[in-house]
């Protein structure tokens, strides 16, 4: 960080959630009326955390400097371990970088290639097509399931998201369908080699691949920088396990919304950031500046 950079850390946040999706991926609202809706929560920073995409960065940016609220970039890039997916997030990373570019289009159409050979398979007993699936992303947003449970919801098939994915988007349900995605470690060692700083998202959180002691040992030796620890899907035990292994190992704490728009029942701050974590990442972040609060 330059001389001149040295005043972004220290800055004064307000409340800060580090968790939010938009349009641009399986958000209900656009980057813009993200960032209305967290400054109107009485956030004083939010993160823009699309999955694979940097795509609502300038909307995003427009509107924080328009409110005189602080915004992190980000992106939550999708890594598996094994059959389990484990997400990463990344904030401050140059989105130009050149592997981060080459992995994210890549994933982007096996996404949608994945989305497809589901929806086709659930077609087969659902009067659910491709079509309808489009007609519930955003112009441009890559297709993924939460997409499908909308247009589910719409057919009047399952009664919201939540309900789409404990059935039918299950892995047990019967339509699931597997997706290529990187390693976690790669996705850690390619956000770090673009300049962001990796956090594991919701590490505890059912369906995702088990945190022990030995893949939190692999993820350092790639590169993790922290853990998302306050998020309502880690258990209160298990958010004590990760605040120690935090402090064993010198890793930043967050906490966030995970914010969806009304895709989610997750509200805007119902869990924070710390000023002093969001500084630790502000200094570490070399790849993209955060817009300071005015």
């Amino acid at each position: 960080m330059s001389a001149a950079d040295t005043s972004r850390a220290g800055a004064s946040w307000g409340r800060i959630d580090l968790h939010a999706h938009s349009t641009e991926s399986d958000g209900t609202e656009s980057p813009r009326e993200l960032v209305l809706q967290a400054h109107a929560a009485g956030l004083g920073t939010v993160a823009i955390t699309d999955h694979d995409t940097t795509a609502g960065w300038a909307d995003a940016a427009a509107a924080a400097r328009e409110v005189g609220m602080g915004l992190v970039p980000g992106v939550e890039f999708s890594a598996q371990q094994q059959w389990a997916s484990v997400h990463v997030l990344g904030y401050l990373l140059d989105p130009a970088a050149p592997a981060f570019l080459a992995e994210r289009e890549r994933i982007r159409v096996e996404r949608v290639e994945r989305a497809q050979r589901m929806v086709e398979r659930i077609g087969a007993d659902y009067p659910l097509t491709w079509a309808i699936v489009q007609d519930h992303a955003a112009p441009g947003a890559t297709i993924g399931r939460p997409h499908i449970a909308d247009a589910l919801v719409s057919l009047g098939i399952v009664a919201d998201r939540s309900a789409a994915f404990d059935g039918i988007l299950h892995w047990r349900g019967g339509y699931y369908q597997p997706h290529r995605a990187p390693a976690p470690t790669e996705a850690v060692r390619i956000i770090r080699a673009a300049g962001g700083v990796p956090v594991i998202a919701h590490p505890a959180a059912r369906g995702q691949a088990t945190m022990d002691e030995r893949v939190i040992a692999q993820l350092l030796d790639a590169g993790l920088m922290g853990l998302e620890v306050e998020h309502r899907d880690n258990p209160p035990e298990a958010q004590e396990w990760l605040r120690g292994q935090a402090r064993l190992h010198g890793l930043i704490t967050t906490g966030s919304s995970d914010w969806h728009g009304r895709g989610k029942p997750n509200v805007f701050g119902e869990h924070t950031t710390t000023a002093e974590a969001l500084d630790a990442i502000v200094e570490l972040g070399t790849g993209a500046e955060p817009i300071l609060p005015a």
